[in-house]
């Protein structure tokens, strides 16, 4: 008997093309225009792989290259980040800390608050900038000296609490990766990286938390996600929710880790609205 091939994708990287070079400048249509594409092209050629059809994985792979592969996607993502576009969701999450940046100041001088950036694309966003946290930033693809060139679904997991983080951000990170039981092994790998250390009394209603940023019609929009479920898996896993934004554009939300206490909990993909206009966006827990 012929062993079957194993299709799965492996890590987040074997979802993505190698890197080509991009013109110097582009367009805010373009922007759209270009993450829109990259997304789309992503999610068919992990489909193709899942299916074993290698011959489609590989013509939709030449394809990403033509319209400038991952570091075209990240040009992008960085413009999109711009000030003129209204970008750097780590804004946010200032606004949000802003009760305790005197706590967060203080610790700073001694033992800082600990963030790990996954994704990262800039060293220069609020969060950067602010001086209140030691950040490690990590991504597939780095862009920077100081980003280093991880996938976090490959990170060697903490020997103790001081390989953890206070913070993890996952700003527009979760939507990228290619199918939706690989979303629930990102959420539930979070909680290996997130330090359950005793939190000063000043940050103990913040941390230790995720920052989840994702595009609104995740939620707002999908055949298969909606605010209760994202609640559900998220308070399944131990969090709870500190703080929610929803723009036109995007989602932001604020995740305290309350419990190190999994609730076994299986969710599926089941249809929670229809219509022709609904995308695809899910994520799968067993």
């Amino acid at each position: 008997m012929t062993k079957k091939k194993d299709t799965r994708l492996k890590s987040l990287s074997q979802g993505r093309p190698k890197i080509v070079q991009t013109p110097l400048s582009i367009s805010r249509k373009a922007t759209r225009t270009l993450i829109r594409a990259h997304h789309t092209l992503e999610k068919q050629r992990a489909t193709a792989i899942a299916k074993g059809d290698e011959a489609k994985a590989a013509a939709l792979a030449k394809q990403i290259e033509s319209q400038g592969g991952i570091k075209a996607y990240q040009k992008a993502s960085l413009i999109g980040q711009s000030k003129d576009r209204g970008g750097d969701s780590s804004k946010i999450l200032l606004e949000w800390l802003e009760p305790i940046v005197p706590a967060l100041r203080d610790q700073a001088e001694n033992h800082a608050i600990k963030m790990l950036e996954v994704g990262a694309l800039s060293t220069s966003n609020a969060c950067s900038k602010s001086g209140l946290f030691a950040i490690e930033r990590i991504d597939l693809n780095s862009q920077s000296p100081e980003i280093k060139e991880q996938d976090f679904m490959e990170r060697p997991l903490p020997d103790n609490d001081q390989d953890q983080f206070d913070i993890i951000s996952l700003s527009l990170v979760l939507n990228f990766v290619p199918d939706a039981p690989g979303r629930g092994k990102m959420l539930l790998r979070t909680l290996e990286f997130l330090s359950h250390r005793k939190q000063p009394e000043d940050l103990s209603n913040f941390l230790p938390s995720l920052f989840l940023v994702l595009p609104a019609p995740c939620v707002t929009n999908s055949r298969y996600m909606d605010e209760p479920k994202m609640e559900a898996i998220m308070e399944s896993l131990g969090y709870v929710l500190v703080r929610k934004k929803i723009s036109n554009k995007l989602v932001y939300y604020l995740w305290k880790l309350e419990s190190s206490v999994i609730k076994k909990i299986t969710f599926k993909k089941e249809e929670l609205r229809s219509g022709k206009d609904r995308n695809n966006f899910c994520i799968v827990l067993k």
